[in-house]
């Protein structure tokens, strides 16, 4: 166990954060496609190698979460993907879940999957040189929803495969996210999100999963995005930092998701957050935030490759700079 808690501060070091490329083969040749780039496996290989060997990307990001096809593939070198970035100082993570399905007796919401041959899939990856997982909830909001039992069906599952990583010696990634989809007002962000957090902490607890070897990945408590009402930054912090100080100290750390937010705006909020005073690191885990520059940069086109590492480079920056400001915002 104490590996992973080692790990797990590595992933939360001072001034860095993790970088989302998990997207699965569907959702990744779509935005290729809508990039104007053929969706092959050869192509999907190239947009993460070029992420992935961005110069300088070790100094603001601490591990890579990939998909397993690309951990399956190689650098144009022939390098494993896990080899290489290791290598360049970067720890390589794997998304362990099959995705959210509908949930039966649910209408309307979802259960993750994925739990079925977990530990042999974790010794596999751990073998290939893995070094964390990642395991996403989604919650969605309405006037009814989330009910109960779809809250308290993700929570079990996230404890489930976080225990299930830790006895494989890999670090997990616990990511329950509350969707922005939706008129809701911060305030009832707020509410579910803590209803949420509360389920997942209970069943972690349950299954003794060390909270040390452990990196949470929440959303930003926000409004809805088609409520008018945009919260500034620092309401975001506040609300956020409010639910987030349910969690013991011995937590390894927050790495938000960017959640839809624009790049500018998640940015913005990180940096609010740094002015709160908390007992665990808070820090970045952005997909989209950080990847759509990239990749509307490079659309396909082996000229542009430095444009599109430059467009991610950018905005890794831009956040790992956001974090660097911890100490000098909080109060004295």
């Amino acid at each position: 166990m104490s590996s992973c808690r080692q790990t797990a501060a590595r992933m939360v070091a001072p001034g860095k954060g993790i970088l989302a490329a998990d997207e699965s083969i569907g959702t990744m040749s779509s935005r290729l496609e809508k990039a104007g780039v053929e969706a092959t496996a050869e192509n999907r290989r190239i947009y993460r190698e070029l992420l992935s060997a961005t110069p300088g990307l070790a100094d603001g990001a601490s591990g890579i979460i990939f998909c397993d096809e690309t951990l399956g593939q190689t650098f144009g070198d022939g390098s494993p993907f896990a080899q290489a970035v290791h290598a360049l100082g970067i720890l390589p993570g794997i998304k362990v879940d099959t995705g959210a399905k509908p949930c039966p007796g649910l209408p309307g919401e979802t259960v993750t999957e994925g739990l079925d041959g977990l530990p042999g899939r974790l010794a596999h990856y751990a073998e290939v040189g893995a070094s964390f997982a990642k395991w996403r909830a989604v919650i969605t909001i309405t006037d009814e929803l989330p009910s109960a039992g779809a809250i308290r069906s993700n929570a079990n599952a996230l404890a489930r495969y976080a225990a299930a990583c830790q006895a494989a010696g890999i670090v997990p990634i616990v990511e329950p996210e509350v969707l922005m989809d939706g008129t809701h007002t911060i305030e009832r962000c707020a509410e579910v999100t803590a209803a949420v957090h509360a389920a997942v902490r209970e069943e972690l607890a349950l299954l003794n999963v060390d909270l040390a070897g452990i990196v949470l990945k929440p959303n930003m408590v926000v409004e809805g995005k088609d409520n008018p009402q945009v919260s500034t930054p620092e309401q975001v912090a506040e609300a956020t930092v409010e639910v987030l100080r349910t969690w013991p100290e011995d937590l390894a750390g927050v790495a938000f998701l960017s959640g839809g937010q624009s790049p500018e705006r998640a940015t913005a909020n990180l940096e609010a957050m740094q002015r709160h005073s908390t007992p665990w690191p808070l820090t970045f885990s952005f997909g989209r935030a950080l990847v759509d520059p990239a990749l509307a940069a490079w659309h396909g086109d082996p000229e542009l490759v430095t444009a599109g590492q430059d467009a991610l480079a950018e905005r890794v920056a831009a956040n790992a700079a956001a974090v660097r400001l911890r100490g000098e915002l909080q109060p004295a």
